[in-house]
């Protein structure tokens, strides 16, 4: 699963430290997702989602 997290976060001004504190996650699980290393539990693909304003299937995707 691939997902475009970096690419929002960088475009609201935010830091992955800052990203993290918002989602109650650590900086390097947001780091691990950015990274395709880690995909991230269904509750917390939809905190991001919120967050960022944007539909989870936006968001992270298959390819």
């Amino acid at each position: 699963m691939r997902n475009i997290v970096k690419l929002l976060r960088k475009e609201k001004g935010l830091t992955q430290e800052e990203l993290a504190q918002n989602l109650s996650v650590t900086r390097q699980t947001i780091n691990a997702i950015e990274n395709n290393k880690y995909n991230p539990t269904l509750e917390l693909a939809l905190k991001i989602a919120k967050f960022l304003e944007m539909p989870v299937e936006k968001i992270f995707y298959i390819d």
